[in-house]
């Protein structure tokens, strides 16, 4: 089994905007599962908005890569894997936590050890292209 998602990856000082839900244990970069047969642009434009309250500019996103990796221990069991479809985005509005959101933060790569191992992959990415601490 294959959890489908798409997430944006927003850098700010060399750290990248991540996010935790409610009654979570692991931190997520912004995004998550299409409805139905959303495309993945529809899909990181609704939920964003829907979880940071701000209004991606449809001709700033840009793919960043696509990774995979276990789905989160807390909710699925071992062998079902989420691929994480990635973008960079600029947008209208400033990020707060709305929806299922608790709290936002901004992260450096130390702070990977509180992310899911999908996102630990992509802190990875970004660290070795140089594009966080």
């Amino acid at each position: 089994m294959e959890i489908d998602k798409v997430a944006l990856i927003y850098i700010k000082d060399r750290k990248v905007l991540s996010s935790i839900n409610k009654n979570r244990e692991l931190w997520y970069l912004p995004g998550g599962k299409r409805d139905g047969n959303e495309t993945d642009q529809e899909t990181l434009i609704r939920e964003v908005k829907e979880e940071l309250d701000v209004d991606i500019i449809p001709d700033s996103i840009a793919y960043f890569g696509t990774f995979r990796a276990q789905a989160d221990p807390f909710k699925f069991p071992q062998g079902v894997e989420v691929k994480m479809s990635c973008y960079t985005a600029e947008f209208r509005g400033t990020p707060v936590a709305s929806s299922e959101i608790e709290k936002i933060a901004f992260f450096e790569y130390a702070d990977h050890v509180k992310s899911s191992a999908v996102d630990v992959l992509i802190f990875q990415d970004l660290l070795e292209k140089g594009l966080i601490d």
